[in-house]
């Protein structure tokens, strides 16, 4: 596979995250401060688009939705599939 393909994959990967991460905490301080939401609908998109690990982390780093069943149980496990996907693909372009 193309390397340029491999990186951007990977950069687009690691963006996901990390913007998941910090909408949950921005999330997080809007909610303590009484502050317009950031929608849930937005939240589980990010996750879904291979952010579901840097939402998990999120979350827990920052205790904001982690009673929600439909986050507490979606996120981890998106996440876990997310994972599984990209080691099986790290390993099956070599």
């Amino acid at each position: 596979m193309n390397e340029t393909l491999i990186s951007v994959v990977w950069y687009a990967v690691a963006a996901m995250n990390v913007i998941a991460f910090v909408l949950m905490g921005v999330d997080k301080i809007k909610a303590k401060m009484d502050k317009r939401r950031i929608p849930e609908r937005v939240l589980f998109a990010f996750a879904i688009l291979f952010g579901a690990m840097g939402g998990t982390i999120g979350m827990y780093s920052f205790r904001h939705k982690t009673k929600h069943w439909y986050f507490a149980v979606f996120f981890p496990a998106l996440a876990l599939v997310q994972f599984a996907l990209l080691v099986y693909f790290k390993f099956s372009t070599i």
